[in-house]
């Protein structure tokens, strides 16, 4: 069972009203800019500081959002199965956040600094020994869940010393769109897309046709070629190869 959940609607505003913030700080600052979207405030200044806490409480979010649906994924499977969690063996193997920026320690010319990673797209990649790590997973590297579309594959990886040198051990968050959702929804009918799937023996549910539509299949990269690439640039290590089988779609 995989489960992804962000801050959606909540980041969402979080992301408005600070960009408003820093593009006033921008300005102030004399800086150009090609995209507004890059308009940013010194990390230890009040604008700074306020934007972190702001951008922490909707990591809390999320992680509480996929805490709340493990819980009812777990009380599921023991209704239909009558037999507990832990006898079905269903711990969590990672919980992870992307899309957000944390203040971490990395080697630069040979000098340990902390430095705020800002992983957009991307996810953390900590490779064996990192102290971060937890004690299970300390010897292999971090495990990293990265998602596919609902009608191919995810794959479940492991960070890398190599990533901790070349990437601030960071790797692929997924594949990547190439279609935006509003244009997805433009050009993807959603119940042609759930027949479609269902066909292939995928089952899938969901509250929305046009919500469907957003992650269709065609609106992604290929995920196989994106983590063959970040696996082949040694930033990370493949361990499993996931087909899906059903699709819950909030």
């Amino acid at each position: 069972v995989m489960i992804q959940s962000g801050s959606r609607g909540f980041g969402h505003q979080i992301s408005t009203d600070y960009l408003k913030v820093m593009e006033r700080v921008t300005a102030r600052m004399g800086y150009r800019l090609p995209d507004r979207q890059l308009a940013c405030a010194p990390i230890k200044s009040e604008d700074g500081i306020k934007y972190a806490g702001a951008l922490a409480c909707g990591v809390n979010y999320a992680v509480l959002n996929r805490q709340l649906l493990t819980h009812w994924v777990r009380e599921s499977f023991e209704r239909v199965f009558r037999a507990s969690a832990r006898k079905l063996g269903m711990n969590i193997i990672y919980d992870n956040s992307h899309n957000l920026a944390l203040f971490e320690e990395h080697q630069i010319n040979g000098i340990k600094k902390e430095l705020c990673v800002h992983r957009k797209g991307a996810t953390r990649a900590f490779g064996p020994g990192h102290p971060d790590l937890p004690e299970n997973y300390k010897s292999i590297g971090q495990p990293i869940v990265v998602p596919g579309d609902m009608g191919t594959c995810s794959f479940l990886l492991l960070g890398t010393e190599e990533a901790m040198k070349e990437s601030f051990g960071s790797t692929c968050h997924g594949a990547g769109r190439m279609m935006s959702r509003s244009e997805a929804k433009r050009r993807i009918s959603g119940s042609e897309l759930k027949s479609a799937l269902e066909a292939r023996g995928i089952s899938i549910m969901a509250d929305s046709m046009p919500g469907l539509a957003e992650e269709a299949p065609d609106a992604y990269k290929d995920v196989s070629k994106v983590v063959e690439i970040c696996v082949g640039a040694g930033i990370s290590r493949k361990v499993a190869r996931m087909v899906p089988i059903g699709v819950l779609k909030g």
